[in-house]
C-alpha cells in the first residue's frame, strides 16, 4: 500500500473504534491492523525524509548530494 492509503486506513480506523457498537474482539482486530498500518506509513515516512536529506540545495541554487553521515 501507498503512504496515503496507509493514512487513510488509518483514519477510517480510529472512526470504528470510536463506534460505541463495537466489540472487544472487533476493536483488538482493529488496533492490530492500525498498528501494521502505522509502521508501514512510518517506514514510508522514513524512507522519503531518507531521499529528500540526499538533495540539498546550495546557497546558490545548485543541488549537491549531502553526507549525512558527517
Amino acid at each position: 500500500m501507498t503512504f496515503e492509503q496507509d493514512v487513510g486506513r488509518l483514519e477510517a480506523i480510529v472512526r470504528e473504534l470510536e463506534r460505541d457498537e463495537l466489540d472487544l474482539d472487533g476493536a483488538l482486530r482493529l488496533f492490530e491492523e492500525g498498528i501494521v498500518r502505522l509502521r508501514s506509513a512510518s517506514s514510508a515516512l522514513s524512507a522519503a525524509q531518507g531521499r529528500v536529506q540526499e538533495l540539498v540545495e546550495t546557497a546558490n541554487g545548485t543541488f549537491a548530494l549531502d553526507d549525512r553521515d558527517a
